[in-house]
């Protein structure tokens, strides 16, 4: 590809666009009294500058000729004109055109030496201080470091973006970093991981077994585990892992446990045979989750009449029947400090949540709803009457870092309240879980409630299976469907798929259709059919609101090429729409996006009618959707409006957070609900394809599921029971506690 790369000498004209955030700039380029229109990254890169660059010449529709600079390097002025200038260029802060042509006229080819080693002499020249003259130096001396670090970055590939941030962080250095160790920079450089630091490596120099690349590399592979959701590694299993992805002998992996471990990187844990290895702060979250439920797990001496008596007062007043599950989960809400509530959809959970809080009601206790997602709060608000907050809002997120959300309350300032209820309680991980119990005071009662077939939380850990499997904590399970449920197939075939029993396909049903497909473009032909024209009508909603569920991102029928075909037909390009492209992706104002990682410093804003900001926040979370309002080309922004209207707007720069949301991943829809779904299934992983992703993709509709596919499929994974095992070792703290007890 190199060969093929034309090379162009000059100095910088002027710079006529350019983005600061990525160093994207558009320039001209003046080479031989001609000019060039060149178009490229460059980092810090000021008119008056001489350059040589790299790349190859393009006809852009509009603009015309260009040259798409691939890489440069800056050539430090020659000649007299040139010196002159790049002085002049405003390169330098109090230098003007008048002053540099005096400068120079003075020290001719000899003024940059005469700038760095004897900076004394510019005062010899009128209209310059001695002061001036050691600023104008100091200018000239910190560019050239930067400079010379660009310049040596870029010989290890790291492009300018890359460099800049790493030059910020190390300063002169880097050098040495760069030589001894650079995985420093992937703890210490937000943009470096692993994989960067080892290609750099690599260059440099550094051996493939040296003990800063292995340690690194283990650490590598805890991360990458923690985003499967596991929060720990067997240790067989991290050998394997880290030995595959270095390259790199087993045994040469495993002498560096201990020293990992010593610096309180690691945390190993025997647990009966086999060893647990922790990145320190996973161990120290399920640790630390543990003792809190365990302080809260109190017990309340309330005589049982007293209860049944304040219960049967509340379904006279509500003209609720409670079951005999219900009743005793109200009766374990009272006399228990954590209580958990469990069951399928229809098994009144919600009933049971609205008798537990008039039954508080009535005593005047202060009670706090909340809900991982904006969806699943938005739900519990219509479904108790009360206002229920996600769990971040309820802790005040106050937009910390990524991974280390920063939260107004916490052990200072601990939520005032008496009881807590959390609903959808399957989607919480390690992390929100550990934030949560922070901030709440032993005394304070705390309900869990969730579905524990669903599959797990997207982020790592299993919080509410391990509680459960503890059995150290009330748990009521809600198991009987309700008569008013027992109507809908959705619920009758949930719960029969949970039980791996036979579904009937003979589409008798009003809400639960299969249609019989075995190619994936035909499969996509009815998915398409359904949302245009059959669904909307059929559950009274848009083509926006049908949501197709996919088990997989990749192949036939992948969320990423689902995506492309479902916006063509959906949201097809038009002269109104403006677009923007970013990857592989082309986003078009009216697509629908998700988020696709927890952002917590995201602000947004609620606008009235008018336009005028009545609420406002921050964080936007892993599977928000919302619909692109605006792209705007000139403020580098997009505009999305999410659930609930918040309005937010994403610099470009940002776009690598936000994908297509016409199909989503099975994983990614936890949480939410939609008026209608449509799955399509043909064939996927043994391991992938189970009960439990079944389950949950039909427990998402509320008024109509289609599954168009293959039948053999669809009975092969009621069967397949196998869930991919999640390493999570809350359920061992927990009982090591109840041992210390």
């Amino acid at each position: 590809m190199e060969e093929n790369l034309e090379s162009i000498e000059g100095y910088v004209d002027h710079i006529i666009y350019r983005n600061a955030d990525n160093g994207y700039t558009v320039l001209v380029l003046v080479c031989n009294e001609e000019e060039e229109t060149c178009v490229g990254v460059f980092s810090d890169i000021a008119e008056g500058e001489n350059i040589k660059a790299k790349g190859s010449y393009t006809e852009h529709p509009t603009y015309g000729r260009q040259f798409q600079v691939k890489s440069f390097e800056e050539k430090a002025p020659q000649d007299e004109v040139a010196i002159e200038r790049y002085l002049g260029s405003g390169a330098i802060k109090g230098i003007g055109i008048a002053l540099a042509a005096r400068i120079v006229r003075r020290f001719k080819a000899d003024t940059f030496r005469i700038i760095e080693e004897e900076p004394e002499r510019l005062a010899e020249i009128k209209g310059i201080s001695q002061r001036k003259a050691m600023e104008i130096a100091d200018q000239v001396n910190q560019k050239k470091d930067l400079r010379q670090a660009m310049i040596f970055l870029q010989q290890y590939g790291i492009n300018t973006t890359l460099a800049v941030k790493i030059y910020k962080t190390y300063g002169q250095e880097i050098y040495g970093i760069l030589k001894e160790n650079p995985y420093r920079m992937a703890d210490d450089v937000e943009g470096v991981g692993f994989r960067t630091a080892d290609e750099i490596a690599s260059r440099v120099g550094i051996r493939t077994d040296s003990d800063f690349r292995i340690r690194s590399g283990i650490q590598y592979v805890l991360l990458q585990a923690a985003g499967e959701g596991h929060t720990y590694l067997p240790m067989q299993e991290l050998t394997q892992r880290a030995s595959r992805l270095l390259e790199v002998d087993p045994e040469h992996i495993e002498q560096h446990y201990m020293n990992l471990a010593m610096d309180r990187k690691i945390i190993m844990r025997q647990v009966e045979d086999s060893t647990q290895i922790y990145a320190a702060t996973y161990f120290y979250m399920e640790a630390n989750t543990a003792t809190r439920l365990t302080q809260l797990n109190a017990v309340f001496d309330v005589p049982d009449i007293e209860i049944e008596d304040r219960i049967r007062k509340i379904e006279k007043k509500t003209g609720m029947d409670l079951d005999e599950h219900q009743v005793e989960a109200v009766k374990e809400a009272v006399r228990n400090g954590v209580l958990v509530i469990t069951g399928g959809p229809g098994t009144g959970k919600t009933t049971t949540i609205n008798t537990i809080i008039r039954y508080f009601e009535l005593s005047g206790e202060d009670i706090m709803l909340a809900a991982p997602t904006g969806r699943a709060a938005k739900r519990m608000s219509e479904t108790t009457g009360y206002e229920a907050r996600t769990i971040h809002r309820m802790l005040e997120l106050n937009g910390g870092m990524e991974g280390n959300a920063g939260f107004e309350r916490n052990e200072q300032n601990p939520l005032e309240t008496n009881l807590i209820i959390i609903d959808e309680m399957s989607m919480v991980d390690i992390s929100l879980m550990n934030s949560l119990l922070k901030a709440i005071l032993p005394g304070t009662r705390l309900i869990l409630v969730g579905d524990v077939n669903q599959l797990p939380s997207v982020g790592a850990g299993s919080v509410l299976k391990d509680i459960i499997d503890s059995k150290m904590f009330p748990t009521v399970m809600l198991t009987k469907i309700f008569r008013q449920a027992s109507t809908s197939d959705i619920i009758v075939n949930a719960h029969k798929i949970n039980r791996g029993e036979k579904v009937s396909l003979d589409n008798k049903s009003m809400d639960f259709f299969f249609l019989k497909r075995y190619e994936a473009d035909k499969i996509i032909n009815v998915t398409l059919q359904l949302i245009k024209q059959k669904l909307p009508k059929f559950v009274g909603a848009s083509e926006y609101d049908i949501q197709v569920l996919t088990p997989m991102r990749k192949g036939l029928l992948g969320v990423e090429r689902l995506n492309t075909i479902l916006q063509m037909y959906l949201n097809p390009p038009s002269d109104r729409k403006k677009e923007k492209e970013h990857g592989a992706i082309v986003f078009r104002e009216g697509d629908k996006v998700m988020q696709i990682k927890n952002n917590y410093q995201l602000e947004w804003e609620i606008r009235s009618k008018y336009g005028l900001c009545i609420d406002k926040g921050t964080g936007v979370f892993n599977g928000d959707t919302g619909i692109i309002e605006e792209i705007n080309d000139f403020a580098e922004t997009i505009t999305v409006n999410f659930d609930e209207g918040r309005m937010v707007e994403y610099s470009y720069k940002l776009l690598d957070e936000l994908e297509l949301a016409y199909a989503v991943t099975i994983h990614k829809s936890q949480g939410s609900e939609y008026p209608a779904v449509v799955i399509p299934l043909l064939s996927g992983p043994r391991m992938l394809m189970n009960r439990n992703l079944l389950y949950t993709a039909v427990t998402r509709a509320k008024k109509c599921v289609t599954i168009v596919g293959d039948d053999t499929t669809f009975e092969q994974m009621i069967e397949n029971n196998s869930q991919q095992r999640r390493y999570s070792g809350l359920k061992d703290r927990l009982l090591e506690n109840k041992e210390e007890a």
